[in-house]
């Protein structure tokens, strides 16, 4: 599975992974009424990706608000990301966007910054 997308509503985030471009991006709102079939897939193409990585590969974090079961599955993603990095077979980049008026996604970002070794970019715009 080279790519995966998802066009965000008002409840679930847009998700474009794209492998050529080494590029995972979510952003908007997450706060799915099914948290864990809403990620599924992306879980299930990181587990793929795992196998068989890109040399490098980018998460960009850019959403306004998550709720607390989506908070555990970012987690979850930032783990596998991490999992991958420490093999040395990619080098794993997070890059987490938030709004500087926004205190709450930076401390967000700041927790998970503190929660997992690699290379992780706090970036207000």
């Amino acid at each position: 599975m080279d790519q995966l997308n998802f066009e965000g509503t008002e409840d679930t985030p847009t998700v474009m992974i794209d492998r050529a471009k080494e590029l995972f991006q979510l952003s908007g709102r997450s706060l799915p009424e099914d948290v864990t079939a809403f990620y599924k897939p992306v879980i299930e193409w990181l587990d793929l990706f795992s196998e068989s990585p890109t040399k490098n590969l980018t998460l960009e974090v850019k959403l306004e608000y998550f709720n607390t079961a989506s908070s555990k599955i970012i987690l979850d993603i930032l783990m596998k990301l991490e999992e991958i990095h420490q093999e040395g077979s990619s080098v794993i980049q997070v890059n987490w966007l938030y709004d500087k008026r926004d205190d709450d996604m930076l401390e967000a970002g700041e927790e998970y910054k503190d929660l997992v070794e690699v290379p992780f970019e706090l970036l207000g715009y």
